[in-house]
């Protein structure tokens, strides 16, 4: 194996692969594969996101009404979803995400003072907060600090504090909805990003939003993120870093070959690592784009 590269900056998703299975980051996020065929769920997911910053800056920055600023974010929906086509099984077609957005401002409404997205620093709101801050680890090439990065969908005046704020698309709400974002590192991380901006947020606030064929639904989960728990992020990150940076030096990142080969409907990947030769697999099903947690962006190798 040829030396490969070695990203300059990491997310919480880039994170979650290498912990999920160090193969599957290095195929994502080192060698650069990824699907050819879009995913809807990430789709739409994004259409979602988009539609939320596009009705947030239209009340809170803009000064709208209400309903322009609800138009605005389906709107704004609408031109991130474009001429994408819908699987037929999926609930997540333009139609039933424009009145998700609608679902949404109905239970989470927008109102001057409620939901309220925080004054920055440098005056702007805190709608779609990107930040990047240093680690101290240093990258195995350049010698330079390895970044760590996140984009935060809002940090909103809330519950008498600040929380950074995250909206989920998903299919269906279970009982334990609420209870598995407690611990989850990509807003302990947030938190942690928003201190190296001077920014103390008290927890997060995780908005999920149910979309069915035949109805919506919605849960909220609140946590917190004591200064113990930001101390611990980073010293584990950390290790995660050299660990990785240990494969990489290695040139073998190894396979975990367990849940993570099935959950979520089973990684793209699992043809790959159920063949001698991996090639084929990888050029046929998979195209070379590199994701840029800095600028939130993907471009094509």
């Amino acid at each position: 194996m040829t030396e490969p590269y070695f990203p300059v900056a990491f997310d919480s998703s880039i994170m979650a692969a290498g912990k999920a299975c160090p193969q599957k980051l290095f195929l994502t996020h080192f060698e650069d594969w990824k699907p050819k065929e879009p995913n809807v769920h990430l789709h739409a997911g994004g259409a979602f996101a988009h539609a939320m910053k596009c009705g947030r800056e239209a009340f809170f920055v803009e000064g709208n009404d209400v309903d322009t600023s609800i138009a605005k974010a389906i709107g704004g929906l609408m031109s991130f979803y474009g001429d994408f086509e819908c699987p037929a099984d999926s609930a997540k077609s333009l139609e039933r995400m424009i009145g998700a957005v609608e679902f949404y401002f109905a239970n989470y409404p927008l109102a001057k003072g409620q939901c309220e997205p925080i004054l920055m620093p440098d005056g702007r709101r805190g709608i779609e907060f990107s930040a990047s801050s240093p680690l101290p680890v240093l990258h195995p090439v350049s010698g330079d600090p390895i970044l760590y990065c996140g984009r935060m969908d809002a940090i909103l005046n809330e519950f008498g504090g600040k929380y950074v704020t995250d909206e989920k698309t998903t299919t269906s709400l279970g009982p334990t909805w609420s209870q598995k974002w407690a611990l989850r590192s990509q807003f302990t991380g947030y938190a942690w990003l928003c201190k190296q901006y001077g920014i103390e947020v008290d927890g997060s606030i995780v908005r999920g939003i149910s979309i069915l064929k035949t109805k919506y639904d919605t849960a909220q989960a609140i946590v917190y993120h004591p200064p113990w728990q930001l101390d611990r992020f980073l010293s584990d990150t950390c290790d995660w870093l050299e660990d990785i940076i240990a494969m990489w030096k290695k040139k073998y990142f190894r396979h975990a070959l367990d849940d993570a080969c099935a959950d979520f409907g089973g990684c793209a990947f699992r043809g790959v690592c159920s063949s001698p030769d991996k090639g084929p697999w990888l050029e046929t099903s998979f195209e070379r784009r590199r994701w840029n947690p800095v600028v939130h962006q993907e471009v094509k190798l």
